[in-house]
């Protein structure tokens, strides 16, 4: 098992590399929907912070949930669901 699965999340660049451990992990289609889906929220919201090197702050997080929330109606519900509790389990591993 990699560090970056089993350490705490703490810049943007531990957040990415979580992610891709994923794929290297083989994990399922659903997690890899939701990953895919949180990279490109976090990628977007994170230009307002800082760059990759960032510190993951309480603000990103909040403008990430927020993102994800507005995608309620872009996202089928199972899909929603998907996304939504990947990004809680997620947030466990985040140290601010």
């Amino acid at each position: 098992m990699s560090k970056s699965t089993t350490t705490a999340l703490t810049k943007l660049t531990d957040f990415y590399q979580y992610l891709d451990d994923l794929f290297e992990q083989d994990s399922d289609s659903d997690t890899l929907f939701a990953s895919g889906y949180l990279r490109g929220f976090v990628s977007l919201v994170a230009t307002e912070f800082g760059d990759e090197n960032q510190v993951i702050s309480k603000e990103l997080v909040t403008g990430v949930s927020e993102k994800i929330a507005q995608a309620k109606t872009e996202l089928a519900p199972q899909d929603y669901a998907v996304v939504h509790n990947f990004w809680l389990v997620t947030q466990e591993k985040i140290a601010y």
